[in-house]
């Protein structure tokens, strides 16, 4: 088969495509025919060694998919052969099929095109967990919410699922464009950080009390400005640091305005941990994807997928994503999903 194979630790402009192992199904595994499959900035930092999490080498990357099962190992009871899936994955989703375990597997509803499908088990399950489980930010009816970013793929997840808790979303992005994507996705207001700082504009938005959750997968100075205009008892999240810098948090601010700062490592759930918790939370994750797939049935979520590209152009794909040009996800199609699209 053929996939994008890491032999050492580079950066992912010089990798190729080149014929991979088939790998033996493990028990509890399915094998999938792949579809469509995630390319992240996160991504990068893997193929380099630069994650938290380094896979052994060689391997194929990617932890998103969407395909067709095609073989189950013993133990498997929830698939079959021919069924429609998404899924997360320890790595290998940059190859034309890849083992997946079942626990991390869902079945998707036949009206979700695949390659929209890459945008659950990732940014959709990310804002999901982060917005919605009690220890993290638990937005509510009437509260005000801050997202970051929200032109990309966790961003306008966030923005959407905030909407659908009630909340009154305050979205940034750093585009004419980029705002009007957002807003189509159901912000209240839309702020483009790069015509000054956000903060005055957030404080007059709410009337001086500062917004009661922040979600950011951007960091840097965005996090720090987003201290000084969080309301009091208010929540924040770094999601991750597209900015590039790591911010350091003054706890001076988070004492006398009583902040509440959580972390969300969404791949701790998934199996990538030392400890392997997956199957702790499997009914956790599975009740999530399951309320996750009937809110797209029901309308209320709108996957965007920004661009498509052929495995062939898998390079594209990543320069995109790492030029930050994508509004939403940026996938890489494979099989009948490429044929389907024309790529």
């Amino acid at each position: 088969m053929r996939g994008v194979l890491v032999e050492e630790w580079t950066e992912f402009e010089k990798l190729r495509l080149a014929e991979c192992p088939r790998s033996a199904l493990q028990p509890r595994q399915v094998r999938i025919r792949t579809q469509a499959a995630g390319v992240s900035f996160a991504t990068s930092l893997v193929v380099s060694g630069n994650y938290q999490r380094k896979p052994p080498l060689p391997f194929v990357p990617g932890t998103e998919i969407a395909g067709i099962v095609t073989e189950v190992a013993d133990g498997v009871t929830r698939f079959k052969v021919g069924d429609r899936v998404a899924s997360v994955i320890d790595w290998g989703g940059l190859a034309e099929e890849t083992p997946a375990f079942e626990v991390n597997t869902f079945k998707i509803p036949d009206s979700l095109e695949f390659h929209k499908a890459i945008c659950f088990t990732n940014s959709y399950g990310t804002s999901y967990a982060a917005l919605m489980w009690p220890h993290l930010l638990r937005v509510e009816a009437g509260q005000t919410l801050l997202v970051h970013g929200a032109a990309g793929g966790v961003g306008v997840a966030a923005v959407e699922i905030g909407k659908i808790l009630g909340a009154t979303v305050i979205a940034t992005a750093g585009s004419a464009e980029k705002l009007d994507i957002v807003r189509d996705h159901g912000a209240d207001h839309a702020i483009n950080y790069r015509e000054g700082p956000f903060r005055e504009q957030v404080l007059e938005l709410t009337n001086g009390r500062g917004a009661d959750a922040i979600y950011d997968p951007v960091g840097g100075e965005v996090f720090e400005q987003s201290l000084r205009c969080i309301a009091p008892e208010g929540r924040i999240m770094p999601v991750g640091f597209a900015a590039g810098t790591i911010q350091q948090i003054p706890a001076n601010i988070l004492l006398v305005k009583n902040i509440t700062v959580c972390g969300l490592n969404m791949g701790y759930y998934n199996g990538w941990s030392p400890d392997d918790v997956r199957d702790k939370y499997a009914d956790r994750m599975a009740a999530m994807m399951a309320q996750l797939f009937a809110w797209y049935d029901e309308g209320r979520l709108k996957p965007r997928v920004s661009a498509t590209f052929a495995l062939d152009d898998f390079q594209q794909a990543m320069a995109m994503v790492l030029g930050r040009k994508a509004q939403g996800r940026v996938a890489v199609v494979m099989d009948e999903e490429a044929a389907r699209l024309g790529r």
